[in-house]
């Protein structure tokens, strides 16, 4: 989904690396874990992928409805929709429009205009590096409950 990029944390100052992602072109949307940070990504493409709430937007951060249909991150916290990405050394949530220089300044499209979201709730998410394994992002995907309801039957030769 991407190279690393390198941020810093407005609150220890450290640096961090992480991964930038497009919920279009990855065909997900996501929510953030409220106590550690760890991106949680829900493909599209996945068999186990609940029936979509009714009035809930696509590509982007997940509705409060969603919540309930989530295991518990291995933090234990939840993915929540309003959490935000936390700084893997002081576990502070990161500031999105501190965060708007080093994602648009490692960005190519910014040397052609390309503004970032400055939000943790649109188009773009953000995983971040586990610092015990380098190259290896805080990420979680599809994390659904056992029993979250009907899900879509998926016909793969339409695809």
């Amino acid at each position: 989904m991407g190279d690393l990029k390198t941020g810093d944390c407005e609150s220890c100052l450290r640096t961090y690396r992480y991964s930038l992602y497009h919920c279009g072109f990855g065909e997900m949307s996501y929510a953030y874990c409220d106590t550690c940070g760890e991106l949680c990504i829900l493909s599209y493409w996945s068999n186990k992928l609940p029936l979509w709430p009714t009035g809930c937007s696509h590509h982007q951060e997940i509705c409060s409805e969603f919540e309930s249909m989530l295991k518990p991150c291995v933090c234990g916290g939840r993915f929540t929709k309003g959490a935000s990405p936390r700084c893997p050394h002081c576990i502070q949530p990161l500031s999105a429009v501190h965060a708007a220089n080093h994602i648009e300044q490692n960005s190519p499209g910014f040397a052609r205009g390309w503004i970032w979201q400055r939000n943790w709730s649109g188009l773009h998410c953000i995983a971040i590096e586990n610092p015990q394994h380098v190259g290896v992002m805080r990420t979680v995907n599809d994390p659904y409950l056992e029993n979250n309801g009907a899900t879509h039957d998926r016909d793969d030769s339409a695809r």
